[in-house]
């Protein structure tokens, strides 16, 4: 076939990126066209997305898109992170900024609303792990607080979904990110209206859901003016970007799509969030799954995601964020940066202490090194001192996690999960891969880096008819791009298991 060429706009909660992907009918070559920074807004003490900002970065991606490919791209879609959204009144006006899920609106809306619905009740009808900034406790907290936006809104958008129609003029609700609101039934295929209802918060709000793969159209006609992509479609990928970033796991079969064959791997999509889970052709709206925690977020190609969020390089991130403001220096003299950490990492002696990464403390401390070092003060253990210290106790701490999560994996699945598939930027980090191997005693498999954007343009491909499959994707992306595998060391496994005891102690197991 013909080359083509795919945009995918990939949002994180930390940074964006453009980058076009070139499909040859075999192969996928990756070149990142523009990037920015991105973060949450303090306005008056509520955490806001700078969404006019975050569409001008669009508008220059975009620009930059048409100026050097002009009709050569065919698809462009977007993915963000997950449980943050929009609201647009009469006349699809713009009902503020969306507000980011680490302001400190939920806290304790989780508890209250316990009160109205059970914990029980609320599974039942989502299917959808407990954590207190989903959206259905947005909804709550605004809802409490009175919010006059309710009494004026007519449509719901996840941020993706709010993209998309910026992009496109068309609105939709697509599958991947509604299901990560906690008010989306994955057994009915639909959003949860009697529970909204019984908690008191509005039904109205909602579109019919959108399939990955849905093409909504072209570029609205101002955008089509201004950069030139006059043949560009806006698909839908899988909208959440861990759905895109599973679908970039180069696994070797498509195992767990089919309902009779043994669920042998697990995937992690290593970021500022590390989700670790399992691909299954269904829901798994079990006892054990509500007992574990766990989740059923939307999948592509009809499956779902079994997984848990786990804190991923946040603690890292924040840590340099933290020291850089501090006037720490790396190696050459500069702000440390990503190499700097390894390296500081490197020289630190390893199993000595240990966090709760998932712990309230971690979620948005204002010095994340003080904060990792009293909570091992808090629990009696040997307090990091350096910067290597603090670092090498959060990778470990991450990587212990991973074990956890894994036996939970293989609790739920019945089955041995062989080898751990780590996809996504946080696969640069090699001390944490080999501490995965390490702690979890499985074959890890990391890479590709640019999971989500992989992902997100093979969906686009699929929808233009220019791959079959999901399954043919994973094998154009193992054909298109490198990936390290990590044993275990064997000489250091009793270390880790011992320490593995240590570890459930301190997190209350």
């Amino acid at each position: 076939m013909t080359r083509k060429t795919y945009l995918a706009i990939d949002m994180g909660a930390s940074s964006g990126r453009h980058l076009a992907g070139y499909f040859d009918g075999k192969t996928l070559e990756l070149e990142e066209l523009y990037r920015y920074e991105n973060g949450p807004t303090d306005l008056a003490g509520t955490l806001y997305w700078n969404l006019p900002s975050l569409w001008s970065h669009v508008r220059t991606g975009l620009q930059i898109a048409g100026t050097k490919f002009g009709n050569e791209i065919v698809g462009i879609g977007v993915n963000t992170w997950g449980v943050d959204f929009a609201l647009l009144g009469r006349g699809d006006t713009l009902l503020g900024n969306p507000v980011c899920y680490r302001d400190a609106r939920t806290d304790g809306i989780m508890e209250q609303a316990f009160k109205t619905v059970s914990r029980n009740e609320i599974f039942r009808q989502s299917g959808l792990q407990f954590m207190q900034f989903n959206t259905l406790y947005q909804f709550l907290a605004m809802a409490q607080n009175h919010s006059p936006l309710f009494d004026v809104a007519e449509t719901f958008l996840m941020m993706p979904d709010l993209f998309h129609w910026l992009l496109s003029g068309v609105k939709s609700n697509e599958f991947t990110n509604a299901t990560t609101t906690q008010f989306f039934n994955p057994i009915e295929n639909d959003w949860a209206k009697p529970l909204l209802k019984k908690i008191g918060l509005p039904t109205d709000l909602f579109l019919p859901i959108s399939s990955p793969g849905t093409v909504l159209g072209t570029l609205r006609k101002d955008l089509v003016s201004s950069t030139g992509l006059v043949s560009a479609k806006v698909i839908l990928p899988g909208t959440h970007d861990t759905a895109s970033a599973v679908m970039s796991v180069p696994a070797v079969s498509s195992k767990s799509g089919n309902k009779n064959s043994r669920i042998d791997w697990a995937y992690i999509s290593l970021g500022t969030w590390a989700l670790m889970g399992i691909e299954s052709p269904k829901p798994i709206v079990t006892e054990t799954v509500s007992e574990l925690n766990f989740t059923n977020e939307g999948g592509v190609g009809g499956t779902m995601r079994i997984l848990k969020n786990i804190c991923g390089m946040w603690l890292l991130q924040e840590c340099r964020r933290t020291w850089n403001q501090q006037g720490h220096k790396g190696k050459t003299g500069l702000p440390l940066d990503w190499e700097d950490l390894n390296w500081l990492t490197q020289a630190a002696k390893p199993l000595v202490s240990f966090i709760d990464p998932d712990a309230r403390e971690f979620l948005g401390p204002t010095d994340m090194p003080k904060a990792i070092a009293e909570f091992c003060r808090k629990t009696g253990q040997i307090v990091p001192e350096s910067d290597g210290a603090v670092l090498r106790c959060a990778l470990d701490s991450i990587a212990m996690k991973f074990r956890h999560v894994l036996e939970m994996c293989e609790k739920i699945s019945g089955s041995r999960i062989e080898t751990i598939h780590i996809v996504g930027g946080g696969t640069k980090n090699l001390q944490l891969c080999q501490a995965a191997a390490d702690a979890c005693g499985r074959r890890v498999v990391a890479g590709p880096i640019e999971a989500t954007a992989i992902g997100n343009i093979m969906m686009q491909a699929v929808a233009a008819g220019d791959v079959t499959n999901i399954e043919e994707a994973r094998r154009i992306i193992r054909s298109s791009f490198e990936v390290v595998e990590y044993l275990p060391t064997a000489e250091h496994v009793t270390e880790w298991n011992d320490a593995y005891s240590r570890f459930l102690k301190i997190i209350g197991q």
